[in-house]
C-alpha cells in the first residue's frame, strides 16, 4: 500500500478498543486515526477525520452500530466499514450489509487473521465467509418481495447487460470465493478476474464485492442449497 489505511475504531468498551488498536497498529499498513465510544461519536469523527476504514461494534448505547453504519455510508459512501462482533448472527449481519457494511470480523479471531482480512477489505478483495454467504442468501430469499411473472425492472436490465462470462464470475463471487479461487474455478488468471470484477461493478453501479453479493442474491442469480 502506498499510504497506510486510516482506521477509525468504534466500540463502547475501552478494553475492546485497546485490543483493536493493538492489533491494527502492529501492522505498518494501518494507522488508527481516532476512537469512538458510541454510534453518534463515530459519525462525528468519521466526518471530521475522513478515515478509509471504520471498525464498528454492533451493540453500543444510544445509536447502535447498525444505524451508525447507515449514517456514515449515507454521507461518505467511499468509507469502508467492517462490523466487529462476538456473534456471526446472520440476521444482524444481513442488516449491516443492507446498510452498507463491507463485511465483519469476529472478536475471537487471531490478530493475523484480522489484519489479512482488513487488508483484503482495503483492496476490495475480501469475500464473505461461504457459510455466512449462504445464511445471508437465505435471509434474502425469505425477505425479498415477490415479483410478478415476467416483471422487469432496472436491476433485471442491468443483469442482461452482463456477458455470460461476467454472470458466471458474479455467481462465483457471490458464493464467497476469493479472486484466486474464482480464477482456478474458471481457468482464468487472477488479473483477468480482477478486470472482469471491475467491469461488473461499473456496469451494475456498485462499489464493492459485498454489494455485488447482495445484488446477486436479490436478483436470484444464486440460489440457496442444502435447505432441509
Amino acid at each position: 500500500m502506498a499510504q497506510p489505511v486510516r482506521v477509525l475504531l468504534a466500540d463502547d468498551h475501552p478494553h475492546a478498543r485497546e485490543g483493536m488498536r493493538m492489533i491494527v497498529s502492529a501492522d505498518p499498513d494501518f494507522v488508527v486515526v481516532g476512537e469512538a465510544s458510541s454510534g453518534e461519536e463515530a459519525i462525528v469523527l468519521s466526518d471530521a477525520l475522513q478515515p478509509d476504514l471504520v471498525l464498528m461494534d454492533i451493540h453500543m448505547p444510544g445509536m447502535g452500530g447498525l444505524e451508525a453504519v447507515k449514517a456514515i455510508k449515507g454521507g461518505q459512501p467511499q468509507v469502508k466499514i467492517v462490523i466487529v462482533t462476538v456473534s456471526d448472527d446472520a440476521s444482524h449481519l444481513f442488516e449491516a450489509i443492507k446498510k452498507g457494511a463491507q463485511g465483519y470480523l469476529l472478536k475471537n479471531l487471531n490478530p493475523s487473521a484480522w489484519r489479512d482480512y482488513l487488508r483484503a477489505v482495503a483492496h476490495d478483495e475480501a469475500p464473505l465467509n461461504p457459510d455466512l454467504a449462504l445464511s445471508i442468501l437465505r435471509e434474502f430469499a425469505n425477505r425479498k418481495p415477490q415479483q410478478s411473472p415476467g416483471a422487469k425492472d432496472g436491476d433485471d436490465a442491468q443483469v442482461e447487460g452482463l456477458t455470460p462470462r461476467e454472470k458466471e464470475l458474479l455467481r462465483e463471487v457471490a458464493q464467497g470465493l476469493t479472486n484466486r479461487e474464482v480464477a482456478q474455478s474458471l481457468g482464468l488468471s487472477e488479473h483477468t478476474v480482477k478486470n472482469h470484477l471491475k467491469n461488473i461493478l461499473q456496469k451494475l453501479h456498485l462499489d464493492n464485492r459485498v454489494q455485488l453479493t447482495r445484488f446477486a442474491y436479490e436478483r436470484g442469480l444464486v440460489e440457496p442449497t442444502g435447505n432441509e
